[in-house]
């Protein structure tokens, strides 16, 4: 008996860009339940109220926001627009991708059900960025990047930018 390979390439379709790839260790990311959530919350708060068809969630979105991101970065590498120095370039230029890639889809796990609508619900000072942010450096997350070989901190810049609660931290202007 033959023992079966494991597949690493996976599919998913997506009605604009046709596919969505990812490999086995990124399926993880997008198996994991802050992920997952993200299947129930309304890209558009209540618009579907009004709007039937409006019925996006910020799962799909942030699928797409991390193949739009791939194709980004993949091109600007092509045109020669990004320069690395380090002593391993090729190693440098798959890490930020992984990076991107994981940061563009988990770039929304903080909202709330009804996404922006509801944002006046969390207590304090606290909103969708500061949940975002615990999110990615939760436990669960932060074993994924882990096995990822990612660090959580450049998942976090790349995921808040601007809106990074710790952005005094990280951003000089």
């Amino acid at each position: 008996m033959r023992g079966t390979a494991k597949k690493n390439n996976h599919e998913i379709r997506d009605p604009i860009y046709a596919f969505v790839h990812m490999d086995s260790s990124e399926r993880e990311v997008l198996n994991s339940a802050p992920v997952q959530r993200l299947r129930h919350i309304h890209q558009l708060a209540l618009t579907s109220l009004v709007y039937p068809g409006a019925t996006h969630r910020r799962f799909e979105h942030s699928l797409g926001v991390m193949e739009l991101a791939t194709r980004i970065y993949n091109a600007v590498l092509e045109n020669g627009g990004i320069a690395i120095l380090d002593t391993d370039p090729k190693y440098e230029q798959m890490y930020y991708l992984r990076v991107l890639r994981m940061a563009a889809l988990v770039h929304d796990i903080g909202h709330a059900p009804f996404s922006h609508a509801s944002e006046d619900l969390f207590p304090g000072d606290c909103n969708h960025e500061v949940m975002t942010l615990r999110l990615i450096e939760s436990d669960e997350m932060g074993r994924l990047w882990d096995m990822l070989k990612i660090r959580t901190e450049d998942v976090a810049k790349l995921a808040l930018g601007r809106d990074h609660p710790k952005k005094k931290t990280f951003f000089q202007y």
